[in-house]
């Protein structure tokens, strides 16, 4: 969960609101399970840090722009080659809990 400026009202770009951000990342972890080293393997933690800096920092109006963007950065920065990202953002809309979207890109192996 991460605080940022996301929106296209008026008065939600006066404010910070909160989203939420799931991850499936599609890595080749043989190399890691072969030696146990967290450098043969991607840094979950590196990732997480990356991804909460950005969103924090933005201020895009659609949850699309920030759910497409926050992928890009993730197969680029980490050479990720397939991921799916849940992005959710809590009370935008009356009497629904949340809305959000789910994207996948990249291929699979």
């Amino acid at each position: 969960r991460v605080e940022t400026t996301i929106g296209v009202h008026p008065w939600e770009r006066q404010i910070r609101q909160t989203v939420s951000l799931d991850l499936e990342l599609g890595v080749d972890i043989r190399p890691a399970a072969a030696t146990d080293r967290l450098d043969d393997t991607l840094d979950y933690q590196a990732v997480a840090q990356r991804v909460s800096q950005f969103v924090s920092a933005s201020a895009f109006q659609l949850v699309e722009t920030l759910g497409e963007r926050v992928a890009e950065r993730v197969r680029q920065d980490f050479g990720v080659p397939w991921l799916r990202l849940t992005l959710r953002k809590p009370g935008a809309v009356r009497d629904a809990r949340e809305v959000g979207i789910v994207i996948e890109r990249g291929c699979r192996d």
